[in-house]
């Protein structure tokens, strides 16, 4: 009965949370490879750090663990967030038979604005802290108004780029096992849409040429899970990890020409540790290590294969799929080949008044995409590699508070050269910096 009464209770914020799941399959751009920088207003005024810290509803994408003390609170908010990519190839075509060559030039990519929202309830139950959250990964999006990869061959050549939108779906449940010590676990269903255009270049080297482009969007579901420790030692040290399980999702069945394993797009698994500490009443400072391991994820790690270049034709003129793996869409075939990513997050919050707290950090991390497989990336330039970040939370009444944050990732590039044209003949230049605002409430219900 006491379940049933909270579940009516709390209807209409359900609601709000699936109308915000909605929008979560917006399109945006990466960050930290295509994981978001952090999760949580709070937390993204710190660069994301504060795994070992409890600020939010949202602190269960971070660490399950810290949603143990929230209380009854509804946190939402909704961004603005700006990135700027670009890809220049400099050097002529060579002509040689054989070859895959890209027309000279600098190309920016269209599609600018995003709106990324999020949106986080915590309860209380028997003991138990019970949590709901949905937020988004950062996604790839791209939009030339070009034909990046023309062939000559083909009559309808359309501009290039991709869209891939990630939304989390989770559900949480921590208890505190010792005092100053919880655990927590969050269950996540996870949804992904995609679309790709402007790849018909690609088709002779496709296992399923027609399910390589422009088939409209696609979904994918999967489930998976991330589990959370918090400890506090004393009033000064607090110390939080988490792992997240890999998400297996369902294939991609428009783009299974596309995709290594016929289509399949896993999401990876992730941890994180993080130590805060509490220098005075006023000043907490925290410091996070993240690891994404992109490179389990064929679709993803997946370099371009020197065999590659064997596929063209083969699989249309012998008909035998299974003999060519690495094709597009074969086991073997080519992904963007991005290594495992850590990043350095550090994280400072400072109690200026009752009424004010305000934030800033800065993270790092070597960007994921090696040098050797810039040709692919052009759909997905995901090489930031350093965030600045600050913010504010502003109590405007003791149940009502505001959160703002703003980040910057200063422009990075990676260059190497065209892997299918004659050694040295082409460069490949990708380019990216991003922006992005953010403006919030917290609900003490």
């Amino acid at each position: 009965m006491v379940a049933l009464k909270l579940l009516k209770s709390g209807r209409s914020l359900l609601i709000l949370l699936l109308a915000f799941a909605l929008l979560q399959t917006r399109p945006a751009l990466a960050t930290n490879g295509y994981f978001r920088h952090g999760y949580g207003i709070q937390h993204r005024a710190m660069a994301g750090a504060g795994a070992a810290l409890s600020l939010t509803p949202l602190s269960v994408a971070t660490n399950p663990a810290a949603l143990v003390g929230m209380g009854k609170r509804l946190d939402i908010s909704f961004g603005l967030f700006n990135p700027n990519r670009e890809y220049t190839v400099s050097g002529n075509p060579s002509g040689f038979p054989g070859t895959f060559p890209l027309a000279p030039g600098t190309v920016e990519s269209d599609s600018r604005v995003f709106a990324l929202p999020s949106i986080g309830l915590s309860l209380e139950w028997a003991g138990y802290a019970i949590g709901f959250a949905i937020y988004g990964n950062g996604g790839m999006n791209t939009n030339y108004p070009t034909k990046t990869f023309n062939n000559p061959q083909i009559d309808f050549n359309p501009p290039t780029g991709v869209d891939l939108a990630q939304a989390f779906f989770a559900v949480t449940v921590a208890r505190e096992f010792a005092p100053g010590h919880s655990l927590g676990v969050t269950g996540i269903f996870a949804f992904q849409r995609f679309k790709a255009e402007g790849l018909f270049a690609f088709s002779p080297f496709s296992l399923e040429p027609n399910h390589l482009t422009n088939n409209g969007h696609t979904n994918s579901t999967g489930f998976g899970a991330r589990f959370g420790y918090l400890g506090k030692f004393g009033d000064v040290l607090s110390i939080g990890a988490a792992f997240q399980t890999k998400i297996y999702m369902s294939e991609f069945d428009d783009y299974a020409g596309l995709f290594a394993e016929h289509g399949d797009f896993d999401i990876p698994a992730n941890w994180v540790a993080g130590i805060a500490l509490k220098l005075n009443d006023y000043i907490t400072l925290a410091g996070d290590v993240q690891e994404v391991f992109y490179s389990d994820i064929a679709s993803v790690g997946n370099p371009m294969n020197p065999a590659f270049g064997n596929c063209f034709g083969t699989v249309q003129s012998t008909g035998n799929a299974d003999s060519d793996q690495n094709c597009l869409g074969g086991d073997q075939g080519p992904g963007f080949a991005w290594n495992d990513m850590t990043t350095v997050k550090i994280g400072l919050q400072i109690k200026a008044s009752e009424s004010l707290t305000v934030r800033a950090g800065a993270s790092h991390g070597e960007q994921p995409i090696p040098t050797s497989d810039v040709l692919f990336n052009i759909l997905a330039p995901g090489v930031i590699e350093d965030h600045i970040t600050a913010g504010f939370s502003q109590k405007l009444s003791p149940k009502l508070t505001l959160n703002v944050a703003a980040m910057h990732a200063f422009s990075h590039s990676v260059v190497g050269d065209n892997p299918l044209e004659a050694p040295g003949q082409q460069q490949i230049k990708l380019k990216m910096n991003q922006y992005e605002g953010e403006v919030g409430l917290s609900i003490n219900l």
